[in-house]
């Protein structure tokens, strides 16, 4: 988040504000918008750049999510926070063509803020992601997730139920979209497996990875959560995942459960075919 908003113009780091996050959830210090941002040049154009020079297989790129954006800093400028997006999201465009151009293929948008602002989503979240892909030629992804790492999110997942069906408010809305692919947690999570039937029109990145915990999963673990999502998702759409980010992790487990993603994939193809 903060390595591509640490370049835009526009926003004072010497003004940090008491922000509420994630609709209360937690309060963080965060800087504030203090005139129109503007992006001065390529924020991970070298990066991409690494990359594409050293695989010749696909790799996918990630940038926050507008709506994301907009929970993690303060407004001092524009006066609304859907205006604040809209604004970012002609930066995030920007960005975005130009790693398209550079040969990635795959541009995944973050945003966990979707399952907070739940309401939203409908009325300018999806609008938001619908301006930020325009233009491009590889694919696009959106993930959403219920957050990981902090107490807050633990404490706040521990009061939502035995079953998280807070995403069918805004799935049909997310269907809509220009958005071809939504990566969701799955492994591990409360999300009902059913909520995936209301991304008929979509490509499912299913989450068997528990990225909460250093234990290494099985490949047998990992074809078993692929294997019961395809109750609602053919296979042709249904592409192998991890529920969110391994940076907390050591790169040994983060190694481990990459490789035990690919032997588990490898299994469920191989009972496909």
């Amino acid at each position: 988040m903060h390595g591509f908003l640490e370049t835009i113009q526009g926003i004072d780091w010497r003004r940090m504000t008491t922000m509420g996050i994630r609709n209360d959830r937690y309060d963080a210090q965060v800087p504030t918008v203090t005139s129109a941002i503007s992006r001065p040049g390529p924020v991970h154009g070298d990066g991409a750049k690494f990359c594409r020079a050293r695989t010749n297989r696909q790799f996918k790129f990630t940038l926050p999510g507008p709506m994301t954006i907009c929970d993690t800093i303060t407004d001092g400028h524009y006066g609304s926070r859907p205006k604040m997006a809209m604004a970012f999201v002609a930066v995030l465009n920007q960005e975005a063509r130009e790693l398209d151009a550079l040969g990635v293929d795959v541009i995944q948008f973050d945003e966990p803020a979707f399952n907070a602002f739940m309401d939203q989503v409908p009325t300018w979240g999806v609008d938001a992601l619908n301006r930020a892909i325009e233009g491009l030629n590889c694919k696009t992804a959106v993930h959403i997730c219920y957050g990981y790492g902090i107490k807050a999110n633990i404490d706040w997942k521990q009061g939502l139920g035995a079953e998280w069906r807070q995403y069918e408010e805004f799935f049909p809305a997310l269907n809509d979209s220009k958005i071809d692919q939504v990566s969701l947690e799955c492994a591990n999570s409360k999300v009902p497996l059913s909520v995936l039937g209301l991304l008929k029109d979509k490509e499912i990145l299913v989450g068997a990875i528990d990225v909460a915990t250093d234990v290494i999963e099985t490949p047998e673990a990992v074809a078993a959560t692929l294997r019961a999502a395809l109750e609602f998702v053919a296979p042709e759409r249904l592409i192998a995942c991890t529920n969110c980010g391994m940076a907390p992790l050591s790169r040994e487990v983060a190694e481990g459960k990459l490789k035990a993603l690919g032997a588990g994939a490898a299994l469920l193809r191989a009972e496909l075919h």
